[in-house]
């Protein structure tokens, strides 16, 4: 029996944005017998929406979580039982500062089909809507939690960023985004740029790119809002 194949579901941003997923996903879905995802009651109800008459229950569903090494033979079970899976995060695409990159690596290793499917990536949009440099840039996940370290991490991506004209690129926790923002604007150069993107795809989005002196003179308040931001120095 052949081994099954594995699709990268994309998800949306927000919840209001289902329009950001190509119709193609749909034939994807289809096309699957089995998922693994990071929470199952928000997928179930992400593809509920996606597609009205899928029926849940005929589906096979894990949760990986961060725990993606303990279901590692599940996944290599139902790829070897012929399985088509796919794989699912909470928002944008799996593997990509989310779950799921350890079973795609997995999957790399038995050499089976990968479909990655288009779909929004807070990364990819913010820095095409930056202004920034777009041949040149490094995702860094989350910054230090302590803001002494913080603040020194900033600083080394900011010297980083001139030296190799790289935009760097990072996310927080949303209870933390004003206090990044104050590190942030109080470590970098006046002149270095600095952008915020929020909620994007929702329609609350807002992506703006200053100069750190143009920020300090009205510091947003984006606390608990999904934001990502980028850097740059030249």
């Amino acid at each position: 029996m052949p081994a099954g194949k594995v699709y990268l579901i994309p998800t949306t941003l927000h919840e209001d944005a289902i329009a950001t997923i190509p119709i193609y996903v749909i034939n994807a879905i289809k096309d699957c017998s089995v998922f693994f995802v990071e929470n199952e009651k928000t997928a179930r109800r992400f593809l509920k929406k996606l597609w009205k008459e899928i029926i849940i229950d005929d589906y096979k569903w894990f949760t990986i979580h961060k725990a993606e090494e303990e279901v590692k033979q599940q996944f290599i079970d139902q790829l070897n039982a012929g399985k088509n899976i796919g794989i699912l995060s909470e928002a944008g695409c799996p593997a990509i500062a989310d779950p799921g990159a350890i079973l795609v690596q997995t999957a790399q290793q038995l050499n089976v089909i990968i479909h990655p499917l288009v779909g929004p990536s807070s990364i990819l949009l913010a820095l095409m809507a930056s202004g920034m440099n777009g041949q040149c840039f490094q995702f860094h996940g989350y910054l230090p939690i302590d803001s002494q370290e913080r603040r020194k991490k900033i600083k080394e991506l900011e010297i980083d960023s001139y030296k190799r004209n790289c935009t760097q690129i990072f996310i927080e926790t949303p209870y933390r985004n004003n206090q990044l923002i104050k590190d942030v604007v109080e470590t970098c150069k006046q002149e270095t740029k600095f952008c915020i993107a929020v909620d994007i795809t929702s329609t609350e989005e807002t992506i703006q790119t200053k100069s750190i002196k143009q920020w300090k003179q009205v510091v947003p308040n984006i606390h608990k809002r999904l934001a990502i931001f980028l850097l740059y120095s030249a």
